[in-house]
C-alpha cells in the first residue's frame, strides 16, 4: 500500500503513514468484520460503560460494512480534535507517542482471517476501530490520551517508559469503571475479546478488581500471556486524566 504524502508536523511517524483503500476490502472481510460486531455487541450492551457505547454511535460505526476511516475521522474530529489515522502496521514507540500527542490515532488497516476470528497477535482493524476508537469521542477521556502520548515523548528513561505502559495497560487496554454499582468494561484489551470480557464479567478465577491507585498501577506487572489477574477499578474518566498529570510531576 502507498505511503501517504503529508504536510502534517509528523516526524517519526511520517514513514508508517498510508492511505486506507476501502474499496479493496472484499465481501469476505466486510462478512468477517461484521460477525466480530455481532458476536460482541450482546455483551457490550450489558458490560460496556456509557461512554464507549455513545463513542460507538457517534463515529457512525456500522455492523455490516469494515469502517471507513475518513469518514470515521469526519465525524470524530469535530467532538474531540481526534483522528483515526491509518498506518502500515506496528509503530516504534516514538512514533507512537508522537501520533497520539497530535491526536492522531494509529490504525490498521488489515482485518482478521477467519481462521484467527478469536484472537490475533497483532491489532487488526477490530482492534483498533471497535476496541480503541468510540472511546476517543469522549473528552476527558481524549484529553488524557494526548496528555500521555505529550508525557510519553518526552520521556528518555526506560524506566520511566516501562512505568507509563503499565498506566496505558491497565486504562486504556485493560481499563474497567465503576457505574451505577456496577463494573463495566472500557479497556479495548476488553471490548474486542470476548474472552478477555468474560473473564471480567463473570469474575474468573484469580482475578481480583482493585480501586485505581496510581501507585500501584504503576509498579503492577503486565502479563501479556494469559488473563489478566488484577484491575483496577476507576470511579470517573476524569480520574485517569487527574493521574495522569500527577504521572507527569514524578517521571522524567
Amino acid at each position: 500500500m502507498p505511503a501517504v504524502e503529508t504536510h502534517s508536523p509528523l516526524q517519526a511517524a511520517a514513514p508508517y503513514l498510508i492511505q486506507q483503500d476501502w474499496a479493496a476490502y472484499t465481501p469476505e472481510q466486510h462478512a468477517i468484520w461484521s460477525e466480530l460486531v455481532t458476536r460482541r455487541m450482546p455483551q457490550l450492551e450489558q458490560h460496556a460503560c456509557a461512554e464507549y457505547l455513545d463513542g460507538f454511535q457517534q463515529i457512525g460505526l456500522q455492523a455490516d460494512e469494515l469502517p471507513n476511516l475518513k469518514a470515521v475521522s469526519a465525524r470524530l474530529q469535530p467532538r474531540t480534535g481526534w483522528q483515526s489515522t491509518p498506518v502500515s502496521g506496528f509503530l516504534p514507540a516514538d512514533a507512537f507517542f508522537e501520533m497520539l500527542a497530535a491526536r492522531m490515532f494509529p490504525t490498521t488497516t488489515w482485518i482478521r482471517s477467519r481462521e484467527a476470528m478469536g484472537y490475533t497477535p497483532e491489532p487488526d482493524i477490530f482492534h483498533d476501530v471497535f476496541g480503541h476508537v468510540p472511546m476517543h469521542a469522549h473528552p476527558v477521556f481524549a484529553n488524557f490520551l494526548e496528555h500521555y502520548g505529550k508525557v510519553c515523548a518526552a520521556l528518555t528513561s526506560a524506566d520511566d517508559l516501562e512505568r507509563m505502559g503499565r498506566l496505558f495497560w491497565f486504562t486504556v487496554e485493560f481499563g474497567v469503571i465503576r457505574e451505577q454499582g456496577a463494573i463495566k468494561v472500557y479497556g479495548s484489551g476488553l471490548i474486542s475479546s470476548h474472552g478477555e470480557c468474560t473473564h471480567v464479567v463473570e469474575r474468573g478465577a484469580g482475578l481480583e478488581i482493585r480501586d485505581f491507585d496510581l501507585d500501584q498501577v504503576l509498579e503492577e506487572k503486565v502479563d501479556t500471556g494469559n488473563m489478566q489477574k488484577v484491575l483496577y477499578a476507576i470511579e470517573s474518566f476524569d480520574q485517569i486524566y487527574e493521574a495522569m498529570k500527577d504521572a507527569e510531576s514524578r517521571l522524567g
